[in-house]
């Protein structure tokens, strides 16, 4: 029997917002002046040589566009005229020089053209890229947790992805336009009923060009969250870190079930899609061709009848031509830039919520060494949860002193450092540093004063030297580096290494190698201690080490606490006789406090817990 299939997955959640729910087609339509708007402020800031280049190749198109059709009539009244070949030909030269000049002034300025997109469109694209980095960076943590905000993340993606074509496409665009114009004029000069009925002729494909946009984005909003945990999944499924556990444990044959199933789902909400597209291209298409067929048999009779002359009529057909490429790429690069439109409205839309959830503190700073740190009254429940993680905890912490917090999983222990290094903000009570609250410090200068090892901690694909330094480098000599690495038991295996401190950290990729569990915990903690922070903060930070290993790291805690204030999180609780104070903790409240022997001998959860750790 099939394993069950995966969860149904909406793009849903207070912030999931589709630009489609506000716009009627007229209002689709006005789209398109902005986000040209938008592409040009956007290149502007990039290039502004390269978008002087672009506007030059336009102006070029459009004058070689009309010289060409305006050659065009002179040259053909000699060739259709009376007389010896040579002499038509001799007449209709200097024209057709004209000709063969200005057609290869519009191959030119559509080669610089390109050019100058080349100039702008990868820096455009990095820049998109970096934006959306920067913006999940710097968002609040808190918010990282609010309903919707990765699937909005992801549909942002996809802004960035298109910023690579919207140059080009808007370009294309204007150079459609231009063209448009210039050969759409010479039409209304040669007789006032040739443009309307091409006009007529590319409207429809322009109306289903758009509608076919827009049931691709329908299709695209819909597979959003599944698409999202797909790439997760994927990630996770197909990283060498976790092939030992999934292969060991039989999940391969699940996952790969999984990745089916949410695949198929997606596929089968695009060729849901494919006969309403269908429809709209074979009706537009249709009504388009009627007034197509309608314009040449009005320029076949205006000729037939003598209304226009044939050396005229010669450049109508030209003209028409023209008219009809430059119309048609005005319809499929303005649909285009319609359906780059509605991504990057995603993206600006995360972008701005991102700015929205940035962290608005103030710009005070600590001066001096963190001497202090209170928490009074804090509490703090995390976005979706019915009660609070941490209820009303007032406690005092100062330099020199190490902190060894304990309890149970759940009872809101990391939730507490979160708190302390500013990273969260309480919803009620005050943390103050040197009493100065966090809510109006400088988050990078409170931050450059922190420390932290947390449970889950980042294997960095970098060398060692910046997997010790990484975030905030003191010098540019190695000593710094290899004190570090001393003080957690780390100077032989990294001398051990190929590259030593040059090794890259990273067995994916050619030349690196791979550290274990315990020793990537060790450089994790290097890494904090490198900082000489005023506040340390460690989370578990044994779990995954060796006797040796956890020995070197209490010790250098202890033998630096005296310069900041030290916070140790451990279910280890023999590791917590170096601390000077001990808090548990239960649902989110401080229901015990003091000394290693204190609590030991008390009627307590630690008590209790130290018991059952004793108990083997």
């Amino acid at each position: 029997m099939p394993p069950p299939a995966p969860a149904e997955i909406r793009y849903a959640g207070r912030h999931a917002k589709n630009p489609l729910d506000e716009a009627a087609f007229s209002k689709m339509c006005a789209r398109l002046p902005r986000v040209l708007k938008q592409t040009a402020r956007l290149a502007w800031a990039i290039d502004r040589r390269a978008v002087l280049l672009l506007l030059g190749c336009q102006l070029l198109t459009g004058a070689a566009a009309a010289v060409l059709l305006t050659s065009t009539t002179r040259a053909m009244r000699p060739i259709l005229a009376d007389g010896a070949v040579s002499e038509r030909l001799q007449q209709a030269l200097p024209a057709l020089l004209v000709i063969a000049g200005a057609a290869a002034a519009g191959r030119v300025a559509s080669a610089v053209a390109s050019y100058a997109d080349g100039r702008i469109t990868p820096r455009l694209t990095t820049a998109s890229d970096s934006a959306l980095v920067e913006a999940v960076c710097r968002i609040e943590a808190a918010a990282r947790g609010e309903d919707g905000i990765s699937d909005r993340q992801e549909a942002a993606e996809m802004g960035v992805a298109r910023s690579h074509v919207m140059v080009q496409d808007a370009t294309r665009l204007t150079s459609a336009l231009v063209r448009m114009v210039t050969a759409g004029g010479m039409l209304s000069i040669l007789h006032p009923l040739m443009l309307p009925l091409l006009l007529l002729a590319v409207v429809p494909a322009g109306i289903g060009a758009v509608l076919h946009a827009r049931v691709t984005y329908e299709t695209h909003y819909a597979n959003v969250g599944d698409r999202n945990v797909r790439q997760m999944m994927r990630w996770w499924a197909t990283s060498s870190k976790y092939t030992d556990e999934i292969r060991a444990n039989g999940m391969t044959g699940y996952l790969l079930f999984w990745y089916r199933a949410i695949s198929e789902r997606i596929d089968t909400r695009t060729l849901r899609a494919a006969p309403r597209m269908l429809r709209i291209v074979l009706a537009s298409s249709a009504i388009g061709g009627i007034f197509l067929v309608g314009t040449w048999a009005a320029l076949a009779w205006l000729a037939a009848t003598g209304r226009i002359e044939p050396a005229i009529a010669a450049t109508a057909v030209v003209a028409v031509q023209t008219t009809l490429a430059a119309l048609s790429q005005l319809v499929i690069y303005g649909a285009a830039m319609f359906h780059t439109s509605l991504y990057l409205a995603d993206m600006d839309g995360f972008l701005a919520q991102a700015a929205e959830r940035a962290p608005h503190r103030g710009k005070r700073t600590v001066t001096g060494p963190l001497e202090e740190i209170r928490l009074d009254e804090v509490a703090y429940r995390y976005p979706g949860k019915a009660g609070p993680a941490l209820d009303r905890i007032s406690l005092t912490l100062r330099k020199g002193e190490i902190w060894a917090v304990v309890g149970e999983n759940g009872s809101g222990k990391s939730t507490l450092t979160r708190l302390l290094a500013g990273i969260f903000l309480s919803d009620t009570g005050h943390v103050t540093w040197n009493g100065i609250d966090v809510t109006d410090l400088d988050p990078d200068h409170a931050w450059q004063r922190c420390g932290l090892v947390p449970q889950n901690f980042a294997q960095w694909p970098l060398r060692v030297r910046e997997n010790v330094t990484l975030g905030q480098p003191h010098t540019l000599g190695d000593h710094p580096v290899w004190g570090a690495l001393d003080a957690v038991g780390m100077r032989e295996p990294v001398e051990e290494l190929p590259h030593g401190l040059d090794t890259l950290l990273a067995r994916e990729l050619f030349g690196g190698t791979e550290l274990s569990g315990g020793q990537w915990q060790r450089l994790a903690c290097s890494r904090a201690l490198y900082r000489r922070p005023d506040l340390l903060i460690l989370d578990e930070p044994t779990s995954q080490m060796d006797a040796r290993g956890e020995h070197a790291i209490l010790e250098e805690i202890k033998a630096i606490a005296a310069d900041r204030i030290t916070i140790v999180v451990t279910h280890q609780l023999t590791n917590t006789k170096i601390a000077d104070r001990i808090i548990v903790m239960e649902h989110g409240r401080i229901t015990e406090q003091g000394s290693y022997d204190e609590l030991a001998d008390a009627d307590g959860l630690f008590r209790e817990l130290l018991t059952l750790s004793q108990d083997r």
